[in-house]
């Protein structure tokens, strides 16, 4: 059976809050604790430390400290878990040649928050389908009003509670037993692009979704807040005389609250925007097409010059963005594929004529001309390829085929959904 991620926003008086923030302390206290315990099991055995054995372990530790024993088990369990899957991470990487990135000790300030296996043992939703509120239940710290619908109503399996910038949150996995979404009867293909967000070509003609540019409307502000931040650290340091371990100030902790807060409404922007755009393309088209992109080496590349270009291209999330817009096509059930980027070249092969050109256009030619007289943007001609691309797929021609004279065939018969 499918499975929804719902996120609601909780409402915890002040008694509450302050036994959030405790729970979240020991969940991040036993995190340590626990990669202290693997460390040093390493250093005098050589091995490494395994999961089953540290939830053996944690057993000990619950007689011990009476802190951890009021703590729910199994979310405690659900750290240690954490925990070992940051070393399978880290011992993948290293047999795979990348920078492997060691584990680290976290402290309580940037701990994200703790989780539940079970409904029912820990936790237990009281969602409400009529009003704008529901409830939460978690142990040892009461009942707390929530905000959130879930879009979808689903059997709650697990649950997350996270922090975020001073405010809490659940993410609750539903069970659902089937994903429902309308899908369209047109054929698209489009180009993702920084200048218009979405290049859309379509049979009657091309469209264009504009880019928001959330970050850069912020960009300013968020600068401001930033070198108010390191200004006071410095301060705090020099008063201090450490670079470590230093006290956090009231005035201190609020100026990264608001830092932070800045930060998490540009990503909430981001997101929103990206839902509601992959929504309406799948409701719109049964059929869709797009280059697949390879956005670590676009950014891979370049030094303080295309510092401002890669931000903006890690601003736009065209991975997520992708991921979204392939996940609703095939809850749909509508046809959605990305075509081989190396192998057709959109950005370099003519929608008329269907040839590469002589000199390899570069980033800044956003004008596409070819000796069989096309001339449209860079984009357009981008968008017309990957449509000719996937009107060649769905009919089982090839692409040279499907138009004549440099002009689109009208798609005269309908897309039948298909399982992407």
């Amino acid at each position: 059976m499918p499975y929804r991620k719902v996120t609601y926003r909780l409402y915890p008086n002040q008694e509450q809050a302050e036994k959030l923030g405790e729970t979240l302390g020991l969940h991040c206290r036993l995190y340590n604790t626990a990669l202290e315990e693997r460390i040093r099991f390493y250093r005098e055995t050589g091995k490494s430390l395994t999961y089953v054995a540290q939830a053996k372990a944690l057993t000990q530790w619950r007689k011990q400290v009476p802190a951890l024993a009021k703590v729910n088990a199994q979310s405690e369990q659900v750290t240690l878990t954490r925990l070992d899957l940051a070393f399978k991470a880290f011992f993948r990487r290293v047999q795979n040649g990348e920078t492997p990135g060691f584990p680290r000790f976290k402290s309580e300030r940037r701990y994200p928050g703790w989780g539940y296996k079970t409904h029912g043992d820990g936790w237990k939703l009281h969602a409400s389908t009529e009003k704008a509120h529901g409830r939460i239940y978690l142990q040892h710290i009461g009942i707390i009003p929530i905000r959130g619908k879930a879009r979808q109503p689903g059997v709650p399996v697990t649950c997350e509670i996270l922090r975020k910038a001073g405010k809490w949150y659940a993410s609750v996995t539903l069970e659902v037993e089937a994903i429902q979404r309308e899908y369209g009867t047109e054929m698209a293909a489009f180009d993702w692009g920084l200048t218009d967000f979405l290049t859309i070509a379509t049979a009657n003609g091309v469209e264009t979704v504009s880019n928001p540019r959330h970050l850069r409307h912020q960009l300013v502000e968020l600068k401001r807040l930033g070198q108010e931040v390191s200004r006071k650290i410095r301060y705090a340091q020099t008063s201090s005389g450490k670079k470590k371990g230093f006290n956090f100030s009231g005035n201190l902790r609020r100026s990264i609250q608001h830092l932070a807060k800045l930060h998490i409404k540009v990503a909430r922007q981001r997101k929103d925007f990206m839902h509601q755009t992959s929504a309406w393309l799948v409701k719109r088209f049964g059929a869709l097409a797009t280059e697949a992109l390879a956005v670590k080496q676009m950014v891979k590349q370049g030094g303080t010059h295309k510092k401002g270009l890669n931000r903006e291209i890690h601003a736009a999330a065209p991975a997520t963005f992708l991921a979204m817009t392939k996940t609703k096509a095939e809850e749909a059930g509508s046809w959605y594929e990305e075509a081989p980027t190396r192998q057709i070249k959109p950005t370099q092969r003519c929608h008329g004529c269907w040839k590469l050109p002589g000199n390899k256009k570069t980033l800044s030619d956003r004008i596409h001309q070819c000796d069989c007289g096309v001339c449209c943007g860079r984009d357009e001609n981008a968008a017309k390829v990957l449509l000719r691309w996937l009107e060649a797929s769905l009919s089982g021609r090839e692409p040279s085929d499907v138009w004549s004279s440099g002009s689109l065939t009208a798609l005269k018969h309908e897309t039948t959904p298909m399982a992407a």
